[in-house]
């Protein structure tokens, strides 16, 4: 087990190392290498179960500072791994298309996000949280023939994804918007949604979905909780009388977990 004040002193590290890559974030791949290295290095103090006693402990101390301290880092690392896609896609563009420990860890568990609820040709998903490297939406429309719509929030993501999915995606049936859920003209045909991990209102965006999407639609929630929770936002309760929790499926060697959800 690592110790408490050397777990603390790492969160205190990686928060300031964070901070200090996204503010010289300047649109171009300067800073590329020293962004993936510090994502990766996250990426397994979070998967480590020598790490999870610390954590135990830290979650019953009742500080102030050490609770912000967790939700700094969940906002500092969802931004810096925004920042990691951007540049990903940027080196595409240059023509390297290596791709980070990270990127293997998110893609390797795109086999089992939907458990039993098989994506078919004859599939509609929507991904909330597309991002600028839109792996996702390129792994789900070359393996199954499905129709994908990827919507994010950030102007940049929007143009370097579509940038990706020309190069990497020719023909498949791959749509990007920045646009929210009410109105896209495709959440009603909806079959699958999958949440990013790292979407801080996902489950307020849920709740507006009950009303817009058809009664077999499946749900997939990437979320993080306990150590995870540091990468992830967590897991939250839903209105039990729209939203059914069927299904949570747990990765312990991989950044997130995904909980499945149908309506009532």
């Amino acid at each position: 087990m690592i110790a408490l004040k050397t777990f603390q002193e790492s969160l205190s590290e990686f928060s300031e190392r964070f901070d200090d890559l996204a503010e010289r974030y300047d649109h171009t791949i300067n800073n590329c290498s020293e962004l993936e290295i510090l994502i990766d290095d996250y990426s397994k103090f979070i998967t480590n179960e020598r790490n999870e006693e610390a954590w135990e402990q830290l979650e019953l101390q009742e500080s102030s500072d050490l609770n912000q301290l967790v939700m700094d880092l969940r906002k500092k690392s969802a931004l810096c791994v925004a920042i990691m896609e951007k540049y990903r896609a940027l080196k595409l563009q240059d023509g390297n298309a290596e791709i980070a420990d990270y990127f293997k860890n998110i893609e390797s568990c795109i086999e089992e996000e939907f458990g039993s609820f098989q994506i078919t040709s004859e599939s509609k998903v929507l991904l909330v949280g597309s991002g600028s490297f839109p792996m996702t939406p390129l792994l789900i429309a070359k393996r199954t023939g499905a129709e994908v719509v990827g919507i994010d929030i950030d102007d940049e993501a929007i143009k370097l994804g579509r940038n990706v999915v020309k190069r990497l995606g020719s023909g498949l049936n791959i749509r990007l918007e920045k646009i929210s859920v009410e109105d896209l003209d495709f959440t009603k045909d909806v079959t699958h949604i999958i949440f990013s991990s790292t979407v801080e209102s996902k489950y307020d965006i849920l709740d507006q979905l009950y009303a817009l999407t058809n009664e077999n639609v499946v749900v997939a929630m990437r979320y993080g909780n306990r150590l995870k929770s540091l990468f992830n936002y967590p897991l939250r309760e839903v209105d039990e009388q729209r939203w059914k929790l069927v299904e949570n499926i747990i990765r312990p060697d991989h950044v997130f977990d995904i909980a499945l959800y149908k309506k009532v």
